[in-house]
């Protein structure tokens, strides 16, 4: 669609956009290099699903091991016990190897590990003339439930979204899509989104974060054990980091004459109808999942595992605190597709599209918000939920699907993370 006019910003306005830019271009590659010196959580993942497969053994029949759970389970994990070196090895880490190995015997420790199903297995093994008595049936049911939905539902929302991005593609080759609707959004200029995202999210954040967060997080933590200091520190951290960039916008949104804004407002957010916003994350999600597990299948087979996780996966992939995981999942699913959507999608694609064009404007939002996340390994993955995000945001004209849609992402991710 033609732009409208693009009010002339101050020189002031230009020059301190600019510095923003140079800081935060600074800042973004700085954290990128640096991400690369971040492990992987992709090893933990597997060590987990490992772990899992030797404990829900006993409860897959007999004829269906082989092809549900590899050939031995044991020594799949045994293998990747011993390929984590010793100084990276924790204590129960190290108590498993031994077991496995049949170098252990019955700790003095196991009456701590009996939350531990799988060690509590290995110690009974390693003391007892018949291994199959040391089989606690319903550990073993229950893991076996958590590997199949930790494997089932990815291929399941793999093929029901590869179905449904081959009717996309069948409608747009016949010429049956439906037009999409203008691009509506806050009349804003390049250079206020400059200063929204280069100057708030970026520049200012990273001072903000250091100077107000860190302290602010000592102070409410101190009487805290982990894992519930980390979890609680990851929301502070978080609203820190979220709020000169809501103030800023806050600000520029003010500054517009309201009786120009569109039906909606200037962020389009319109939450009702509820149910065509809910079918349309859906969908959205559906279709970008098997875009995004390709994209990281090639990533690995051409380049390996670059590394540079985000932290949070980690914190819940070791945590099973009920508090720590429920200020986690609020962090996760509510108040960063909140957050992002409303500065990514809300504020800044619009201004993209009307100015730049709807595909460009897709494509440059959705690798800023990669970028935003300064992970080396998933840069591109989330470019492509990104684009995916954005094409959901011009598709339906509003922003709260693409608010479900990117709550959904997380909330599954979590999910699986809990599961192994």
């Amino acid at each position: 669609m033609p732009s409208s006019p693009q009010p002339v910003s101050p020189r002031w306005k230009g020059l301190l956009a600019a510095l923003s830019l140079a800081l935060a271009g600074f800042i973004w590659l700085s954290g990128l290099m640096d991400s690369l010196s971040r492990p992987s959580v992709a090893p933990a993942l597997s060590l987990q699903q490992q772990e899992l497969t030797l404990l829900a053994e006993p409860a897959v029949p007999p004829p269906l091991r082989g092809a549900l759970l590899g050939e031995s389970p044991r020594d799949a994990l045994l293998k990747a016990l011993e390929g984590i070196s010793p100084e990276e090895r924790n204590e129960r880490q190290q108590q498993m190897l031994l077991l496995l190995k049949g170098q252990g015997s019955v700790s003095a420790e196991l009456d701590r590990q009996g939350d531990d199903p799988l060690l509590q297995q290995l110690h009974c093994e390693a003391g007892a003339s018949d291994p199959t008595l040391c089989i606690d049936a319903a550990a073993a049911g229950q893991a076996a439930f958590r590997l199949a939905v930790s494997t089932v539902l990815p291929l399941v929302t793999a093929l029901l979204g590869g179905l449904l991005l081959l009717g996309q593609a069948w409608r747009l080759l016949r010429g049956r899509l439906m037009a999409w609707p203008d691009v509506q959004g806050p009349e804003l200029t390049l250079v206020d989104m400059a200063l929204l995202v280069a100057g708030g999210f970026v520049v200012i954040s990273a001072v903000g974060v250091p100077l107000v967060a860190f302290p602010l997080v000592g102070a409410l933590t101190a009487g805290l054990g982990s894992p519930r200091r980390e979890a609680v520190s990851v929301v502070i951290n978080y609203g820190v980091m979220a709020l000169p960039s809501l103030l800023i916008l806050w600000r520029q949104l003010r500054s517009l004459p309201m009786e120009r804004a569109p039906l909606g407002g200037w962020m389009q957010w319109r939450v009702r109808p509820l149910l065509s916003a809910l079918r349309d994350a859906l969908a959205g999600w559906l279709m970008v999942t098997p875009v995004v597990m390709l994209t990281g299948w090639l990533l690995v087979r051409l380049v390996g595992d670059p590394g540079g996780s985000n932290p949070l996966l980690e914190l819940v992939l070791g945590s099973r605190d009920p508090l720590a995981l429920a200020l986690l999942a609020l962090t996760a699913v509510v108040l960063a597709p909140l957050f992002e959507e409303t500065i990514f999608r809300g504020a800044l694609l619009p201004v993209l599209a009307m100015r730049l064009g709807p595909l460009p404007g897709v494509l440059l939002s959705g690798l800023l918000f990669a970028m935003a996340h300064i992970s080396v390994g998933e840069l591109a993955p989330l470019t492509v939920l990104g684009v995916g995000l954005g094409l959901v945001r011009l598709r339906s004209g509003r922003l709260w699907p693409s608010v479900l849609m990117h709550g959904l992402w997380n909330a599954v991710t979590f999910l699986n993370l809990l599961l192994l």
